[in-house]
């Protein structure tokens, strides 16, 4: 059953409860790190992106809690014939939301903000452990079309 939500950009004080939420999952429980209070370095991640126009925490809240979240980060670029492109990072739905439209609703806001934005495409990655998740992007018009790679730094 869908529940009924509201958006908005999180606060310094959202800060513990995202990290919870990204936390809460077999991959995150491996590289956060829950603490009270929190590592220094959720705060300095936290101000950059707060402190950046084109970046965005963006928060779906019901009446009275967080039930979900993702970074949403505008990208310029010179390929699309110099378009902007959406950057979707760190979605999460709280464990008690889960299965009732938030995550959907979530996406769908962001991607409304994108196209406000100016944006000509939205991207996103999702591990390749996380097959309910593919599905979920792929239900929402997303297509697997690229490889995506990374390359940690320590």
């Amino acid at each position: 059953m869908a529940i009924s939500t509201h958006f908005r950009e999180a606060t310094v004080d959202d800060l513990s409860v995202i990290v919870q939420m990204l936390a809460d999952d077999p991959l995150g429980k491996q590289r956060e790190c829950l603490g009270d209070p929190l590592p220094g370095s959720y705060l300095k991640a936290f101000q950059a992106i707060a402190d950046d126009p084109n970046n965005q925490l963006l928060l779906a809240c019901t009446a009275d809690e967080i039930a979900g979240v993702l970074q949403l980060t505008f990208i310029p670029s010179v390929t699309h014939q110099g378009s902007w492109r959406a950057q979707i990072e760190g979605v999460r739905v709280a464990a008690g939301f889960r299965s009732r439209g938030i995550g959907r609703a979530l996406l769908e806001k962001a991607i409304e903000l994108a196209g406000q934005h100016g944006c000509r495409l939205v991207q996103l990655t999702t591990d390749r452990q996380r097959e309910k998740a593919l599905q979920f992007y792929q239900s929402l018009g997303f297509t697997a079309s690229h490889h995506g790679m990374k390359f940690v730094l320590d």
